[in-house]
């Protein structure tokens, strides 16, 4: 036999041989009809009869899991809307000579319409408080929660901020399960956030919370949208989606750091708002500030009036403006007789900083001063004529 016969002959024994090992266990026995090959029973973790590898895959995650899931519910809401109307022959009302003859201008019609809305919220005590986010209840005329034992109560908003985005609720009953409250401040970029809710309701088809996990992308985050402010906000990877709203953001020791409110998404609307991967949360120490007023006083006074308009400093405005700054936030307007004017702060001021927080921008002025109350006192530090001086501004309500 030549060396290329031994080299062919060799090779086969080697697949005969490879086939037979990797086939072994179906050949012995009866023959296997399966195409697949079932792996060992790695679950059995759960009646303590696992092995070391089927062990590790219960870890500080899929325990915070366990703990906080019980607390979650989901939250449907319903809210009524008064639109007025018209009727097609109304304009001829608004003629005087129709007036004349067939009397004054009717009166306005309203038409009520009701609006379903979904969310999420999760126990904070034994005896039914439940933290959420305004723009989830805050409005709502009638709230439905549901517990992951499938149980539904009829829920009342016990106090709410529209600025801050805190909703507090509570429903009847006791020895509830409740989540406790981390320190935020101490939340480390990098670490582990686990969050849950009712993404697009799927909470209603088995009770159970959506959990998805990532990481703490970014922390202290100012920025406003409409009417709320949002202060020191956390930012995570963790998939947050329409619905997830009011759910709690936690830590790997399943203690909550936050409340999952905003995402940045692609969608067009609310309904098709899916994640991408940048969601944010108010981080927690916030909230049991905003917790602590609304409980006693239903909600925050922040009917102010402030009295200044501010723009940013660009090349336009930099030519009227006596000072070396050219950049930053300047006072545009002030209003006679407002806090504004009472505190000496004067058109064509510099605004440096507010309670020892920098102004870079408007929308840094935006986040502290719309996220006052009535009777609070900001401490400004301004540039005028080249020098810093300081004045305090007080926050009065409308008409005082």
């Amino acid at each position: 036999m030549n060396q290329k016969n031994l080299k062919l002959l060799a090779i086969s024994l080697l697949f005969v041989l490879s086939f037979q090992y990797c086939h072994s266990e179906n050949n012995s026995g009866e023959q296997n009809s399966q195409i697949y090959t079932e792996a060992k029973n790695t679950y059995s973790m759960y009646s303590g009869q696992g092995d070391d590898i089927s062990n590790s895959r219960q870890n500080a995650i899929t325990r915070a899991v366990e703990v906080c899931s019980p607390a979650i519910v989901g939250i449907n809401v319903t809210e009524v809307y008064q639109v007025e109307y018209r009727e097609p022959f109304d304009m001829f009302y608004d003629d005087p000579l129709f007036q004349h003859f067939f009397g004054g201008r009717r009166r306005s019609r309203t038409r009520e319409y009701s609006v379903q809305g979904l969310g999420s919220g999760f126990l904070i005590s034994p005896d039914g408080y439940i933290l959420t986010n305004h723009h989830v209840a805050g409005n709502a005329s009638k709230i439905i929660v549901t517990t992951t034992e499938g149980k539904k109560y009829d829920a009342e908003i016990i106090g709410a901020d529209k600025t801050s985005d805190v909703a507090l609720l509570k429903i009847k009953g006791n020895n509830f399960p409740f989540l406790k409250m981390a320190n935020s401040d101490g939340v480390i970029i990098g670490e582990w956030a686990i969050a849950f809710g009712n993404p697009f309701g799927l909470f209603d088809i088995n009770t159970k919370p959506t959990v998805t996990v990532g990481v703490i992308s970014n922390k202290n985050l100012n920025f406003t949208q409409e009417d709320r402010v949002y202060r020191g906000m956390l930012q995570t990877d963790a998939a947050i989606s329409s619905g997830n709203s009011g759910g709690p953001l936690v830590n790997s020791n399943g203690e909550v750091i936050g409340i999952n409110t905003v995402i940045f998404s692609t969608a067009q609307n609310s309904r098709g708002a899916g994640s991408i991967g940048i969601g944010f949360a108010i981080p927690i120490n916030r909230v049991k500030k905003v917790v602590d007023i609304i409980k006693d006083n239903k909600k925050i006074n922040r009917n102010f009036n402030v009295g200044m308009d501010v723009r940013d400093v660009d090349e336009s405005l930099a030519p009227y403006i006596s000072s070396k700054v050219k950049e930053g936030v300047v006072v545009f307007s002030i209003t006679r007789n407002s806090p504004a004017e009472d505190a000496g702060i004067e058109p064509g001021d510099i605004i440096l900083e507010i309670d020892g927080q920098q102004i870079n921008k408007v929308d840094d002025y935006l986040v502290i001063v719309k996220d006052g109350t009535v009777g609070q006192k900001l401490n400004f530090t301004l540039m005028r004529d080249d020098k810093k001086i300081t004045k305090t501004l007080t926050l009065k309500s409308f008409g005082h």
